[in-house]
């Protein structure tokens, strides 16, 4: 499989996906409606600069971004996870973010991170609960330090510093980290995913962008899909899923992993976010980010759906 192929793959598996669904149908009047009634941009999330992160180095910005997209998910469980900064409690992805960049010197140095102690690292990421899939997480990251040590002297950023092709750099995630590793198995074919990793590069591209003023080339990336993605379209009725699955997800049940109702439901959102594509000629992660902004516009938002998964 050539390296095209592999981002090219994300968006047909799941149009092949959609095409069998059982438990999903996609709604093209909804679709079309809502790229009528809508305004299609938006800008990298870095942007906004949160708590500062992008006044720093290069160098550590980039290493920062693969340790925090390497961990970036699955959040849910009963109590949520949760911590406290110097204004408010805060959860998720921002919360993370935040005791990452609380504990920068450790997370981008990756001596330091492949010499961090499971215990060190649980006490780094316990609050009013323990963050779930904590020892996962800390595989993860100890693995990604272990490989930049031993096969990038040190350093992802100058290992990286010469690739502008977003299909190069997506390729070389892939191949030196396998945690980005994002597959399912439907109708006995794979499905490709890759949320994490087209994240990363994206986010890295455009901070490079932003930083350097080079030309990245980030136009093959096809957008995520993960939790919130798949809720937002569902809340704006551009999905319609079966009373089952709508059942389960509306009582907050869990969905198994690799199940057909866990990739429908991911599935529907790569192919709504292609349409959008090839609609408005736009980035898919410039739908993908305006899709996360347009969910301010939901009121008694619906509820994602559950999955434990290291994916997203």
């Amino acid at each position: 499989m050539n390296k095209e192929n592999i981002l090219e793959l994300i968006t047909k598996s799941s149009i092949e996906v959609m095409n069998k669904a059982k438990h999903i149908k996609i709604n093209y009047d909804k679709l079309e409606e809502f790229i009528k009634n809508n305004k299609i941009e938006a800008k990298m999330w870095g942007t906004s600069n949160i708590y500062n992160f992008m006044d720093r180095d290069t160098e550590t910005i980039i290493h920062f971004l693969l340790v925090f997209q390497a961990i970036d998910f699955c959040f849910w469980g009963n109590p949520k996870w949760s911590i406290k900064n110097e204004e408010e409690t805060i959860d998720g992805s921002r919360a993370l973010m935040y005791l990452i960049i609380k504990n920068i010197d450790i997370f981008t140095d990756f001596k330091k991170l492949e010499e961090l102690t499971y215990e060190e690292f649980k006490k780094m990421f316990t609050s009013n609960t323990e963050i779930p899939l904590l020892k996962e997480r800390y595989e993860i990251l100890h693995d990604i330090a272990k490989v930049i040590n031993t096969k990038m002297q040190g350093s992802f950023y100058k290992f990286i510093k010469d690739i502008h092709s977003d299909i190069e750099l997506f390729h070389l995630i892939i191949e030196y980290f396998p945690s980005f590793k994002d597959e399912r198995i439907y109708n006995n074919k794979p499905v490709y995913f890759y949320k994490l990793a087209c994240l990363l590069v994206s986010d890295i591209m455009h901070a490079r962008n932003i930083i350097e003023g080079n030309n990245f080339d980030y136009s093959h990336l096809p957008g995520c899909t993960d939790y919130k993605i798949p809720q937002i379209i569902r809340a704006f009725g551009i999905t319609k899923y079966s009373d089952e699955l709508e059942s389960i997800i509306n009582k907050k049940e869990e969905i198994p992993f690799n199940s057909e109702y866990e990739i429908e439901i991911r599935s529907s959102a790569i192919v709504v976010i292609n349409y959008i594509i090839k609609k408005t000629g736009l980035s898919g992660m410039a739908i993908n980010d305006f899709l996360w902004v347009s969910s301010g516009k939901i009121k008694n938002m619906l509820p994602y759906h559950l999955t434990k998964t290291t994916t997203y």
